[in-house]
């Protein structure tokens, strides 16, 4: 039987990034278990066909939230990659890290090595900016990340609305300053997704120091008193076993992880003992603090055709698909998603506290050839997000059954104050879609209609197409031990038992401002300086 250095449960977005990270030494062995397949399928790697692939949740899990009250009632789909490169090859490929006070928040809170001072040098450290680097950005790391390229007068537009409206502009939203209108970043090299799996593991495999399997179910893990030396996982019908004499590091996301070691006896004992699994160790937070962005659109039809449009005609997006897949260049090489915004609402707080994230095509375009296939209605729309919800919702334990989902509880928009946020969100978005440089674009407001800006009207707008977008962490969140609440330490611990880590999303003490998928990375390598044994990198003064 092989014994590891390390195993890492989940090939997501952290496992990746630890596997690269971990076997830059050549006396460390790693295995790399992942739940999903092999990042092969086509439409991860052409952005154009994201839409297509969320939709008919390729790679995917499955999950969805339990009904939500205030979402008329409605299981929230909860996508979450099931591949190899987990979100990150499933995601909309946007490239943003949060406010610099969401890191400063945590270090108030006791996590003092996680400041924005701390965090910045790995930052810096994962990735290639296009612009190279500077006191903000990274120059060789091993992401690749750009502006987003995609050419319609229509984005031009909405940047220039945001400024009439008042609104500032930045140059760079992951640069000195955040708030403002700016142009999308994105994760894409040479017109394809540039996934965690694409940036990190894929050039480690060629140390030979990863073995990685596919279609593995973790079900539990082994123990010898406190110590963690092991993890059984299904695979092929057959329970395996494998064993590190280092350390287990958890790495399957915010649903995997805290479902993994609720299965594996540690938890809220009130939950193991409903399903008869023997309590290992009281963690009572493992599960709780689920935290996500939900978001509410105000959508579009547009007036004449956009060049996207004109470019789907069957013919003609066949040519951009070859040209993408030979070349990189072409319409098919990026999503045309290409302007966002973070601006603050004035409800409360001094950072901004929603995001627009603007999508120059309806979700439902597709390719068309008439008479056969009529051409789809154009349109347009800004999703409008809320960034730091007050509330927080919680993963339940159906089955110790592995195969079993834990039951989600969304709990969305549960406050006064997360309800405000979002209707004042949407109307800052209406406001910008009134100034006079959208005119020429707007053939009609779709969603939520004109005559429904009042609360009430806006509430029911939200309840009935409210989606989460998919940014969810918490669930075995950051503390120290004297938070009854806190499953990990700084260093990403779990309390009280040895040789086991978590590191990804569900370790966040809170949701940040933007998209995760550049914080999880973040956190996935700071943590393998500490697993390495390697002094963290200095904070960055004076940021």
């Amino acid at each position: 039987m092989v014994t590891y250095s390390h195993i890492i449960v989940g090939a997501g977005s952290a496992g990746c990034t630890l596997a690269s990270r971990l076997t830059e030494d050549p006396d460390t062995r790693v295995l790399l278990l992942e739940a999903g397949g092999w990042d092969r399928d086509l439409h991860i790697h052409v952005p154009l066909l994201w839409p297509r692939m969320f939709l008919k949740q390729r790679n995917d899990w499955g999950f969805f939230t339990e009904p939500e009250a205030s979402m008329g009632g409605r299981p929230i789909e909860f996508a979450r990659g099931k591949v190899i490169g987990g979100s990150s090859s499933t995601n909309a490929m946007a490239y943003v890290r949060g406010h610099r006070s969401d890191y400063d928040r945590w270090a108030s809170a006791g996590l003092l090595d996680w400041s924005y001072a701390h965090v910045l040098p790995y930052f810096r450290r994962q990735e290639s900016w296009e612009g190279g680097a500077d006191a903000w950005r990274g120059g060789d790391g091993p992401l690749t990340t750009r502006f987003c390229r995609y050419q319609d007068p229509l984005v031009d537009a909405f940047m220039a609305a945001g400024e009439a409206a008042g609104h500032p502009a930045t140059p760079d939203y992951n640069g000195a300053q955040q708030e403002g209108f700016g142009r999308w970043q994105s994760t894409i090299r040479g017109g394809r997704r540039c996934s965690a799996a694409v940036a990190y593991l894929r050039p480690a495999l060629r140390r030979g120091r990863i073995d990685i399997v596919t279609g593995a179910r973790a079900s539990s893990m082994i123990f010898e008193g406190r110590r963690a030396v092991g993890v059984e996982y299904l695979h092929g019908g057959r329970t395996q076993t494998a064993h590190a004499d280092r350390e287990i590091i958890l790495a399957a996301g915010v649903i995997g992880s805290p479902h993994l070691l609720m299965l594996s006896g540690i938890g809220d004992p009130d939950v193991l003992q409903r399903h008869d699994i023997p309590v290992r160790m009281t963690l009572r937070g493992v599960g709780r603090n689920l935290q996500d962005h939900i978001s509410a659109p105000v959508a579009y039809a547009r007036r004449g055709a956009g060049p996207l449009h004109r470019r789907m005609r069957a013919d003609r997006i066949a040519i951009d698909l070859v040209r993408q897949q030979l070349f990189g260049t072409g319409i098919a090489s990026d999503l045309p998603a290409a302007a966002m915004a973070f601006l603050n609402t004035g409800v409360g707080g001094n950072v901004p506290d929603v995001q627009f994230m603007f999508v120059a095509l309806p979700m439902t375009a597709g390719p068309y050839f008439s008479p056969v296939v009529q051409p789809y209605a154009d349109g347009f729309s800004c999703r409008v997000v809320l960034l730091r919800p007050e509330s927080r919702g919680l993963l339940d334990l159906v089955s110790r059954d592995p195969l079993t989902a834990p039951r989600i509880v969304g709990n969305y928009l549960a406050t006064d104050h997360d309800r405000i946020v979002l209707r004042q969100g949407l109307r800052l978005a209406r406001d910008v879609g009134h100034q006079l440089a959208m005119k020429p674009f707007i053939a009609a407001e779709l969603a939520p209609g004109p005559d429904s800006w009042s609360d009430s009207g806006l509430d029911a707008h939200i309840a009935t197409t409210g989606i989460t977008v998919h940014h969810p962490l918490g669930t075995c969140r950051m503390g120290p031990e004297s938070d009854g609440m806190a499953v990990v330490d700084s260093e990403l611990r779990v309390h009280g038992v040895e040789n086991l880590r978590v590191a990804d999303a569900s370790v966040m003490p809170d949701l940040i401002g933007g998209n995760i998928n550049a914080a999880v990375i973040m956190i996935a390598e700071k943590a393998s300086d500490v697993l390495r044994g390697r002094p963290v990198l200095a904070p960055t003064p004076g940021c």
